[in-house]
């Protein structure tokens, strides 16, 4: 595999480090951690993307596709799977701080028809933490459209009322996404195509590839090894439907450790996402983002990441909205059939890192090397 190491002019926010920014000490740790992962777990192609006081790194392994043999840069597309969320969560809040919504409106404020329904007991903030009462991590396989979607949630039955469990869910934060939309009165993939991503300052992210950009959108690879993308599902754009690049996502990244830097409505929405709203474990749940102490241990970053809290129903303690307190790291993974992707940064070390694959590998390996990355960074900044 080849390595491209390439350090872009700094992030002007911020002044580097002397030790933080060399391009010999980011590099050193992002391939000690990640390389190895290509051979272990078969992966063609990985985009890392690193930001350091301000300073942006990319180290780029493997191919954009086995067919074509194309090197991965920093603008190669990747599908980013439940990573998706930290933009449904970011529209949400957006929509609000123009107010357009409420994160304490019902879904009935803005979809009628759910009026009356268990659903719309819970809050737009339930459904941006899972924590509504119980919807499931997919829909049923007989829920194909629109109206099918809306007959769900008008007959769906919860299993406790809401803001006591969490279990992790697609319907629960794409009914946000739609609600968000209908507030806003775009459709959801114009409205992160339109506004989000322009306001982020993200110039190459999608929820449909343009044909001008597929050149650039990477085959993904299932367990197979066969060549494939995403896909489509219901409300499958609000829960995992964006592709982006490192350079892109590591914007998003700085963005979310500097908000002060974004026009003021975009800047309260990425401030509302890094609240705190429900505890479980080790794990705080916000909007899109969870959240953890920093210093962090990688025990516990892992536990967080867990199939137990992926995959089961997990009582809740709130936190009542509370900002961050203290150190956070804030992180949150995505997968589809074909992608692997990563996100984690702590903004009052000023460091954070994204991982883009065309595999889906374990979510453990990621967290662990990310993990690693962001050690040796935190113990190199000032």
């Amino acid at each position: 595999m080849r390595l491209f190491v390439v350090a872009v002019l700094p992030w002007t926010l911020f002044s580097a480090s002397p030790a933080a920014g060399r391009p010999d000490t980011v590099g050193a740790a992002v391939d000690e951690a990640f390389r190895p992962l290509l051979a272990q777990y078969d992966i063609p192609g990985m985009a890392i993307s690193v930001t350091v006081d301000g300073q942006q790194h990319f180290f780029d392994y493997g191919v954009a596709s086995k067919e074509g043999g194309a090197p991965v840069t920093r603008n190669t597309i990747f599908e980013i799977g439940s990573l998706s969320k930290t933009f449904t969560a970011t529209a949400a809040t957006y929509a609000e701080a123009l107010g357009r919504t409420s994160l304490q409106d019902h879904p009935s404020a803005h979809l009628p028809q759910l009026a009356g329904s268990a659903i719309d007991e819970a809050t737009v903030v339930n459904l941006g933490t899972y924590t509504a009462g119980g919807l499931p991590l997919q829909f049923p396989s007989d829920v194909t459209n629109d109206a099918q979607v809306q007959t769900y949630f008008q007959q769906w039955v919860p299993d406790a009322a809401p803001g006591q469990q969490r279990r992790y869910s697609n319907p629960s934060i794409g009914l946000l996404g739609h609600l968000t939309a209908l507030a806003m009165n775009v459709d959801f993939a114009d409205l992160l195509q339109g506004q989000v991503f322009p306001k982020l300052g993200m110039s190459r992210s999608y929820v449909d590839v343009p044909q001008a950009e597929m050149g650039s959108y990477a085959l993904g690879y299932d367990a197979d090894d066969a060549p494939t993308r995403v896909s489509p599902g219901p409300l499958d754009a609000e829960a995992y439907g964006v592709k982006s690049t490192a350079a892109d996502m590591i914007r998003f990244v700085e963005n979310n450790i500097a908000p002060d830097t974004l026009e003021a409505p975009m800047r309260a929405a990425v401030e509302q996402t890094h609240v705190g709203y429900f505890e479980a474990a080790d794990m705080v749940q916000g909007l899109g983002w969870e959240q953890y102490p920093y210093p962090v241990s990688r025990e516990s970053l892992l536990s967080g990441n867990s199939t137990t809290i992926a995959m089961q129903t997990n009582t809740v303690t709130p936190v009542a909205g509370e900002g961050r307190s203290g150190s956070r790291l804030f992180n949150k993974t995505g997968s589809t059939n074909g992608f692997g992707a990563y996100a984690a940064f702590v903004p009052d070390e000023r460091i954070g890192i994204v991982m883009l694959a065309n595999k889906n590998f374990p979510i453990a390996a990621r967290v662990t090397a990310a993990h690693a990355v962001l050690q040796r960074l935190s113990a190199e900044t000032p």
